[in-house]
């Protein structure tokens, strides 16, 4: 029983550190699925290391996590480079698991994500560490087996690069004002009403993995966004248009017969929305489903 017990209670301590462990798997991958494989990863870990040892569960936990999610990181990165058209991170439901977005932000929006998978793994993963869970840098050093002083500098040139590729944003009240406004807009076709939230250099991204009818290079400017973001009521007749929560953002999902069909984020600026993020990939609106139906139960 004795064996049991030490299970029940590897179980226990698992289930509590899960959301955070996800959550750096998810912040380093960009990916449901993938995040989801390297948890129960460390799970079967967790399971067969020598616990009686272990003096902090969840330092012990999180160096598992993190070197497993930089291994997958890798060879993703080769898969990546195969994928047809644009690839964007999967978004997940923080409002439905909001212990995912617990932690802070930053780290969380898409745009960001977006940003970070320009980085090598380690970069990464040393920039996750620090900015989304707040680690300190002897420990980052220690997951990732490096000196302190290389750590402190991966993360700095990390901040720099997306400091230098991040755009001014709004509050939260006017983002959610132009996300509201273009969904309004959207579900009409109304091209001038989508032009009238949109900046002059608005760029739009979409990722449907080779879907027909999807755009596999990055679109620009208010007009020509403004129509192919009209012309989603022809792609999608009679789909239901809706906002829900997506990466700690409000976002657009449109459905049909019950079904996602589409997801879209924005970024947005002093002079309106400056970045749509559209996922349209099925494995990818699957995963994002699957985020919002997240069991709770045991490992």
């Amino acid at each position: 029983m004795d064996g049991l017990d030490d299970l029940d209670e590897a179980a226990e301590v698992f289930q509590r550190l899960r959301p955070r462990l996800f959550g750096i798997a998810y912040r380093v991958l960009g990916s449901v699925s993938e995040a989801e494989d390297v948890v129960q990863d460390a799970w079967v870990r967790w399971q067969g290391t020598d616990r009686g040892v272990v003096l902090d569960p969840g330092a012990f936990l999180a160096r598992t996590t993190t070197r497993l999610a930089i291994n997958v990181a890798q060879s993703a990165r080769v898969r990546r480079e195969a994928y047809v058209g644009q690839w964007l991170p999967e978004f997940v439901d923080t409002r439905v698991d909001p212990q995912v977005g617990a932690e802070r932000g930053e780290a969380l929006e898409l745009a960001v994500l977006v940003v970070l998978e320009k980085l090598n793994p380690v970069e990464r993963a040393a920039y996750v560490l620090r900015e989304a869970f707040d680690y300190p840098y002897d420990e980052i050093a220690d997951m990732l087996q490096l000196a302190q002083a290389n750590t402190r500098q991966i993360v700095s040139r990390a901040r720099k690069r997306l400091s230098a590729e991040r755009r001014d944003s709004v509050d939260a009240a006017e983002h959610r004002r132009l996300l509201e406004a273009f969904v309004a807009a959207a579900r009409h076709g109304d091209v001038a009403a989508l032009e009238n939230v949109l900046s002059a250099d608005v760029v739009a991204y979409a990722d449907g993995n080779g879907m027909r009818g999807v755009a596999r290079l990055d679109v620009v400017g208010t007009g020509r966004v403004a129509r192919i973001s009209a012309f989603a009521q022809k792609f999608f007749p009679g789909a239901d248009y809706g906002v829900v929560e997506a990466n700690g953002q409000p976002a657009m999902l449109l459905t049909k017969d019950g079904t996602a069909v589409a997801l879209m984020s924005i970024t947005a600026g002093p002079d309106g929305i400056d970045g749509l993020y559209w996922i349209l990939a099925p494995d990818k609106l699957r995963a994002y489903e699957r985020s919002a139906q997240r069991l709770t139960g045991r490992p």
